[in-house]
C-alpha cells in the first residue's frame, strides 16, 4: 500500500485534505527551504498575542481571524488549549475541536477564500508541508487544498464557526517562528548509538512536548523496526515537564520503580539527550515526587575526526589531507591505492573499508588483504555499516541489495520495491537508516528507508522507504552530512546541492564546477564536495570554498573510533 501510494504520488496526484482529523497530504515532497534542527529555551521565540473576534465581523472575517489566532496557543491553559482561537467557534463546539491534530503548513499569498450564501467559507490553501499530531514533517509536492469552514449566526446575530477541520494552518513564515525542530532519541537496537527522530512542536513548552512523544508516543512510522527505546509501554509520563534554571523533572508512573537499573539508565539517556535539544541541562525522572536513582549510559560516537581533515585518494596517495600535506593510513593506503578505486568508504576505526575497483565491490583490510565480496555488472559504490558489513546493488536493479559480512553474503529483503533505478546509497553511521538516489520512471527521488536488523544486529531488511524530496535533475551522490540531515547531488541544466534533513524541508544550494561526490563531516554546513576536475570544496553556510586539487576519491567516514 505503502508503495503504490508513492508511486501515485510521483506520478502527481491532486492533493486531499480531510476535514475530520490530521491531514493525509502526500510523502513525496519538492525542495524547500526550510529550518534545521535548533536548542531553544521553552519560550516563544517572538511575542504574538491573538486578537479576539470583532464585533459585527463578516464570516471571512470570522475564518481569517480564527486561523491567525490559532497560530499561537496564547492565553491557554497549560496544555494548549488555544483559548483566543475556541473565540472563534460557537460555544457548543469549542471543546470539539482539536488544534494538536495537525498543522498544515501553507503559502500565504496564495490563500483565496469564496463564501457562500449561507455562510460557509472555502479557503483554498497550497500547502508546502503538514505535521502531524506527533510532530512528524512531511513535505507535500505542490497543488492546492480546499478547507471547508461552516458557520452560523449565534442568538446575538455574530457569525460563529460550528465545524472546521481539525488542527492549524499556518503560513510558512509563522511556521518557523512558532515551531521549532527538536530530536526525539532512541536507540539502533544494539543499544550502541543514540538515534535522532526530528520533530515539530511548539517553542511553548517544548519540554513536556519532547518528553510526552518520547515516553508516551512512538518512533516515525517508517523508522520505528529499526530503533529500540528503553522506556516499556507500561511507564508513562505526566505531560507538563517543568523546566526550572535548566533542570527538567520527568515525572513517570509508578511501573517505573519496577524498573532493573540498566533499563532506567538508559530511560535517563533517551531523555537527557531528547531535552537537550530544547536546551534542558538536567533531567531528573520521579516518582510520586520522588527522584529516581538513574544516570546517562555511554553511547557510540558517530562524529567525524575533523582536525585531521579530509579522508581523500590523490596522485600523493590515499590518506587524511590537511594544509596540503597527506597523512596515510597504516595497513589500508597501500592496499587502497593498488586497487585504484572509484569510490572509497573506510570503518570508523580505519581497520576495514568497501571500495568499488574494477566495477566490483571489495573489502579492504588493515592487514592489508583484499576481498572481493560482489562482482555482479552495474554495482554502484558500495556502502559499509558499523558492524562491519558491506551493502552494494547493481544501480539498475534496485531491489537486488546485498550485504556481505564474515564471508556471507545475505539478500535484503524489501529493499526499494518499485524503483526502475538506483544512483547513490549510503547508511547512516549509527547503521539504522540507508539514504539512497532513486529513480521511478522518469522522476527521481531522494528517500530514506530503516534498516531492519535482528536482535544480534545483522541486517535483515529495508523498511519502506521516506521520500525526502523530489529532485528536478537526476542525482548522482548521497551522503549523510551528520546524524539527521542528507546531502545529495542533483545534476542537469543546473547544477545543485540538496540539503535535506530528516523530517523538515530541504534546501537547494548552487555548486562550483561539476560535482561528482559529497561526503560529510559533523554538521550539515561542513559538508565536503568533490569536482570532476579534481577540485576539493568545503561548505560555508551558503557558499563553497576550494581547499585542494588533485583529489580522485573523496572517501566516506564511517565516524570515528574516538568518540
Amino acid at each position: 500500500m505503502m508503495l503504490r501510494r508513492l508511486l501515485i504520488l510521483l506520478l502527481g496526484a491532486t492533493l486531499v485534505l480531510s476535514l475530520a482529523g490530521c491531514a493525509g497530504l502526500p510523502t513525496s515532497g519538492s525542495v524547500q527551504a526550510g529550518g534545521s534542527a535548533t536548542s531553544d529555551d521553552d519560550e516563544p521565540s517572538f511575542d504574538y498575542r491573538p486578537v479576539e473576534p470583532q464585533e459585527g465581523a463578516s464570516p471571512e472575517q470570522i475564518v481569517d481571524g480564527f486561523i491567525t489566532a490559532a497560530s499561537s496557543p496564547e492565553g491557554s491553559a497549560a496544555d494548549g488549549s488555544w483559548a483566543v482561537a475556541r473565540s472563534f467557534l460557537a460555544v457548543d463546539y469549542r471543546s470539539s475541536w482539536n488544534p494538536q491534530a495537525s498543522v498544515v503548513v501553507d503559502v500565504l499569498a496564495d490563500r483565496q477564500y469564496t463564501v457562500a450564501d449561507d455562510g460557509t467559507v472555502t479557503l483554498q490553501v497550497t500547502p508546502v508541508a503538514t505535521v502531524d499530531s506527533a510532530g512528524t514533517y512531511t513535505a507535500t509536492d505542490g497543488g492546492t487544498t480546499p478547507l471547508t469552514y461552516r458557520l452560523a449566526q449565534q442568538d446575538d446575530g455574530q457569525w460563529r464557526i460550528v465545524e472546521a477541520p481539525a488542527g492549524l494552518v499556518m503560513d510558512e513564515d509563522l511556521f518557523s517562528n512558532v515551531f521549532h525542530s527538536y530530536e526525539v532519541m532512541y536507540f539502533d537496537p544494539t543499544w550502541t548509538y543514540l538515534v535522532p527522530d526530528v520533530r515539530w512542536f511548539p517553542t511553548l513548552n517544548a519540554a513536556g512536548r519532547i518528553a510526552t512523544a518520547l515516553v508516551n508516543g512512538e518512533p516515525a512510522t517508517w523508522l520505528a523496526e529499526s530503533v529500540a527505546s528503553a522506556f516499556p509501554s507500561s511507564v508513562t509520563l505526566t505531560p507538563a515537564v517543568p523546566v526550572d534554571d535548566g533542570v527538567a523533572q520527568a515525572e513517570l508512573s509508578e511501573q517505573a520503580l519496577t524498573l532493573d537499573d540498566q533499563t532506567l539508565n538508559r530511560m535517563q539517556t533517551q531523555l537527557a539527550a531528547s531535552l537537550a535539544t530544547a536546551g534542558v541541562t538536567s533531567v531528573q525522572m520521579l516518582v510520586d515526587g520522588t527522584v529516581l536513582n538513574a544516570t546517562t549510559v555511554t553511547t557510540a560516537s558517530t562524529k567525524v575526526d575533523a582536525t585531521r581533515g579530509p579522508l581523500v585518494l590523490s596522485t600523493s596517495g590515499f590518506g587524511f589531507l590537511s594544509s596540503g600535506a597527506l597523512t596515510t593510513v597504516a595497513g589500508l593506503s597501500d592496499a587502497i591505492v593498488a586497487l585504484s578505486p572509484t569510490a572509497i568508504e573506510t570503518a570508523a576505526d580505519l581497520q576495514s573499508a568497501a571500495v568499488l575497483a574494477g566495477g566490483q565491490a571489495i573489502r579492504v583490510s588493515a592487514d592489508g588483504v583484499s576481498t572481493v565480496v560482489d562482482a555482479r555488472a552495474d554495482l554502484i559504490a558500495p556502502t559499509l555499516d558499523p558492524f562491519g558489513s558491506v551493502w552494494s546493488v547493481p544501480s539498475s536493479s534496485p531491489s537486488e541489495v546485498m550485504v556481505a559480512n564474515a564471508g556471507v553474503s545475505t539478500r535484503i529483503t524489501g529493499a526499494w520495491a518499485g524503483a526502475t533505478r538506483i544512483s547513490s546509497m549510503q547508511i547512516s553511521r549509527d547503521g539504522t537508516r540507508m539514504a539512497a538516489v532513486l529513480s521511478y520512471g522518469a522522476n527521481t527521488v531522494l528517500a530514506v528507508a530503516g534498516v531492519i536488523r535482528d536482535t544480534q544486529g545483522v541486517a535483515t531488511a529495508l523498511g519502506e522507504p521516506e521520500v525526502l524530496a523530489q529532485l528536478p535533475s537526476g542525482g548522482i551522490a548521497v551522503g549523510w552530512l551528520d546524524d539527521s540531515s542528507v546531502g545529495v547531488i542533483s545534476v542537469g541544466t543546473a547544477n545543485t546541492f540538496v540539503d535535506a534533513p530528516v523530517g523538515g524541508a530541504a534546501d537547494t544550494l548552487s555548486v562550483p564546477g561539476t560535482p561528482v561526490s559529497v561526503a560529510g563531516s559533523n554538521v550539515a554546513d561542513s559538508a565536503r564536495l568533490l569536482t570532476a576536475d579534481g577540485s576539493l570544496y568545503v561548505r560555508r553556510s551558503s557558499t563553497w570554498v576550494q581547499t585542494a586539487t588533485g583529489v580522485s576519491v573523496l572517501a566516506i567516514q564511517q565516524g570515528t573510533a574516538t568518540g
